[in-house]
This record gives C-alpha cells, structure tokens and sequence, in this order.
C-alpha cells in the first residue's frame, strides 16, 4: 500500500491545493517499509488528484481539503483522512496503529486570491484542540 502526505518540514502542510511537497510512504505488512518525498510544484488543485494516483498512493492523510479534490481523489479511489496536522511521519504510524484521529467531515471552502493566504491555514480550525474518540462517548 502507499500512503500520500502533503508534506512541509516535517509536518503535514494545511492546505491540500497548494501543496508543493507530498511525502509517499510505502507500507508493507502494516509496517513502514520505505520513504520517498516527491514534488508535486505547478501541479495545482485539479491535477493533484492524479499526480497522486500515477504515484501509486490508495490513502492521502492531510489537513484542510476541499469538495472538490474530495471528489477527484475518490474518483481515484483514494482513501481520504482529512483534518490531520502535526508530524507527518506520526500520522502515518498513528493511521498503522488505527489510532489516527481525523475529521471526516473537514472542509476547506476559502478561496483565497493568487498570493492571499492572509494568515489562514486550512484545516487548522481546531486542529489539536478536539478530542478524538474512537467510540467514546
């Protein structure tokens, strides 16, 4: 299997459709077997969904996504666990274990200008701050 995480310094970056960077892990026997980081530059929000799938990639784990990469990528038949942050390599492990805490329902509808990220990181609404129950109550 090969997971896909938008990747910046380590962490997962926040904003799907600007992604510069995707870290692919490649897994095997639900252990990380190998590492790649491939750039992703000029691909933009429409093509992503495909850079992805010629990258072998079946999970993406990012931060902030919007409907319409959600769609391309299930097109694909890529499995989506957005609202994501922290450490890239974390996540990973933590989606292994099935203890990765994710929000199903994240949405990135902000539409910023050519340069006009203004401050706002997607997929940081809460990021951290919720509690991730897996079945509690």
């Amino acid at each position: 299997m090969m997971i896909a995480v938008p990747y910046e310094n380590g962490q997962v970056f926040q904003h799907f459709g600007h992604t510069e960077q995707f870290k692919l892990y490649e897994v095997q026997n639900q252990e990380i077997a190998g590492e790649t980081i491939v750039s992703a530059a000029g691909s933009g929000h429409g093509a992503l969904a495909g850079f992805l799938k010629n990258a072998g990639a079946q999970v993406l784990i990012c931060g902030g996504i919007g409907g319409g990469a959600k769609n391309a990528l299930a097109a694909q038949n890529i499995q989506v666990f957005g609202g994501v942050c922290g450490d890239a390599d974390q996540a990973v492990k933590d989606y292994l274990a099935g203890t990765l805490c994710y929000n199903p329902d994240v949405m990135c509808s902000h539409h910023h200008g050519e340069h006009g990220e203004s401050g706002h990181t997607c997929g940081e609404h809460g990021c951290g701050s919720h509690s991730c129950g897996h079945g509690e109550g």
